[in-house]
């Protein structure tokens, strides 16, 4: 068995310092793709343009994050990226920008040609070998839309991602970064052939409560509601938490998550902010009519090993789990002083990934989940 991956990590604050650290490890003959994830905090068209020197004619694909984690686990303020060597993958991409305009119907070409392509350039057959790994603008309000158009295209490709993030940046943009430019109102879409063993998968650590909420009034294009059981969502979501109303800021907001019903499984529907007027919003798709459920907190790091204990009995010991971390799970971890134990967990498994605005799974966003994909090692001929 081989590695057919590399990794890198910057905590250099300086854009070029960060991006000709991470190119002298990754910036080699036998790497053929570079994914990097990078804090929002960072002048950003100064790093695009430091990572495209650096990189020349290197294909590169990344995003703005709400945290990093790198080979020492959770980390902020930092520039993570992850090389692909040429005889394990091959990874083609397409971009998707203007998204409150993008024609459903030309994403859907886009994503017919990407497949096109990486079937021509294939390292292993496409069907069983391949996933798809999708960037979006977090703070668009469109991902639901944008993963529903580009299901329709990729048929059983196994489909993983997240939302990019700017926790903690003045900015209140999220970015991602492709053919040379980090981007706004725009997602990456990257098709990965490997030869290497695979396993997609998305957990959360938290169990229904009895109390529920209905949604009765709301404004979906700003994913915000305005009314929960018909009073003000603020003061309603606060009552059946426990909680007072000036408690309500984010770290609380975290640890108290609240949940729709699909079927026989939960998922979360976190809350980004209390507004002044007792609305609140979310970080993905909300509408009148839905019913949400308080959700309770299990141990999230025994939760954790649990799953990347179970992912590597699937496939082996990984290579390197990209790993998309939701943002309230790092502020839970914080506020319960997991930081420690949780990144030991992260290091030894492998993990590189971030802390994200919402977590792409098969089609869907997710909230307040760890999810990913673990890589296993390609074998020998």
């Amino acid at each position: 068995m081989k590695d057919a991956i590399v990794t890198a990590v910057s905590i250099l604050q300086d854009p070029k310092a960060a991006a000709a650290q991470v190119a002298a490890k990754l910036n080699r003959s036998d790497i053929g793709f570079v994914l990097f994830f990078c804090a929002a905090s960072y002048p950003l068209q100064v790093l695009g343009r430091a990572l495209q020197a650096e990189f020349d004619a290197m294909p590169m694909a990344g995003c703005t994050s709400g945290g990093e984690i790198t080979e020492q686990g959770y980390q902020d303020h930092s520039l993570i990226a992850v090389g692909f060597k040429r005889d394990g993958f091959h990874i083609e991409g397409t971009l998707l920008s203007g998204l409150a305009e993008v024609d459903l119907d030309v994403a859907q070409q886009q994503v017919a040609r990407l497949i096109s392509q990486g079937d021509e350039y294939r390292v292993a057959p496409l069907s069983g070998h391949s996933f798809v790994v999708t960037l979006v603008d977090g703070l668009s309000v469109l991902e639901e839309q944008v993963l529903a158009a580009l299901n329709a295209s990729l048929g059983s490709l196994p489909q993983v991602g997240a939302s990019a993030a700017d926790y903690g940046c003045e900015s209140s943009q999220t970015w991602v970064y492709f053919d040379g430019e980090f981007r706004a109102d725009a997602a990456v879409v990257l098709l990965v052939n490997s030869r290497c063993d695979f396993k997609v998968f998305s957990r959360h650590h938290l169990l229904p409560a009895t109390e529920k909420l209905v949604v009765t009034q709301a404004c979906e294009a700003q994913r915000c509601v305005t009314e929960l059981n018909g009073q003000p969502a603020a003061l309603e979501y606060a009552r059946i938490a426990g909680l007072e109303l000036d408690q309500l800021d984010v770290e609380t907001l975290a640890l108290n998550p609240i949940a729709v019903k699909l079927g026989d499984q939960y998922y979360v529907r976190a809350i980004k902010q209390c507004n002044p007027d007792l609305s609140l919003t979310f970080y993905s798709a909300i509408e009148a009519g839905v019913v949400l459920t308080r959700m309770e907190r299990a141990d999230m790091r025994q939760h954790l090993l649990h799953t990347l204990q179970g992912v590597e009995q699937e496939i082996g010991s990984a290579q390197v789990i990209l790993g998309f971390d939701c943002l309230a799970r790092r502020l839970e971890s914080r506020v319960l002083g997991l930081d420690d134990d949780t990144s030991s967990l992260l290091r030894r498994f492998k993990v590189i990934g971030f802390n994200t605005y919402g977590e792409h799974y098969s089609g869907m966003v997710f909230n307040q989940t760890f999810t990913g994909v673990a890589i296993g090692q390609i074998p020998h001929e």
